[in-house]
């Protein structure tokens, strides 16, 4: 039987594909999103968010639509979703680290289509998990289509580089992926105190209740 440490360098030994951007993927996570807030528990289901490359228009990506979904409870979602997913062909892995059968930091779930090609990357964590400033990169690339081309640029020479080695691929990306995260940050806050400074200012005027 197929060990969680084998099973896990099998699935990142898969080829790296880069495809231009498909308008079809945004509606591809709106119905996996239906189906996954159908199918699961209600009461540890907090929010679900498409993130990636797949939630930036116009740019190109592995055609993996990546999801990320807010659990109320790592402990109980282990016990809980597997059973659900897996009867569905879903494959399952916990996350502390790569080929650590411990206690999840994530649980990660692989979708796949009849040929075996995956389809949808479903990653669970809970509200305080650091994955959610993957939003603010989303966002920011969004904001700065200049940016994202940057970004694919690199992810075209990086997949041409390291085909078969997932690893590295995405430890190739991380520079790049901090640096603008961190500047989107500041960007954001940025943002928040403008905002909140003209509703001050109308506030002041008597424009605002």
């Amino acid at each position: 039987m197929e060990t969680l440490s084998q099973k896990i360098q099998r699935v990142l030994q898969d080829k790296i594909e880069l495809v231009p951007y498909d308008p079809a993927w945004p509606q591809q996570f709106q119905q996996e999103k239906a189906h996954l807030l159908a199918c699961l528990p209600s009461h540890l289901i907090n929010r679900i968010e498409h993130f990636g490359s797949t939630a930036v228009p116009g740019l190109a990506a592995k055609p993996v639509v990546d999801m990320l979904v807010e659990v109320t409870s790592l402990a109980i979602t282990r016990e809980q979703v597997p059973p659900i997913l897996e009867a569905q062909g879903y494959d399952y892995f916990w996350r502390p680290t790569r080929g650590d059968d411990g206690p999840p930091f994530y649980a990660w779930f692989i979708k796949r289509d009849v040929l075996g090609h995956r389809t949808h990357h479903i990653h669970m964590v809970e509200a305080h998990f650091e994955h959610w400033e993957r939003l603010l990169f989303r966002d920011y690339l969004i904001a700065h289509p200049e940016v994202a081309r940057e970004y694919e640029i690199l992810k075209y020479q990086l997949a041409t580089q390291h085909s078969r080695d997932r690893v590295t691929y995405t430890e190739a990306k991380t520079t790049f992926i901090q640096a603008i995260t961190a500047r989107a940050k500041q960007y954001y806050q940025r943002g928040d105190r403008a905002i909140n400074s003209e509703r001050a200012t109308l506030k002041t005027l008597g424009d605002l209740e």
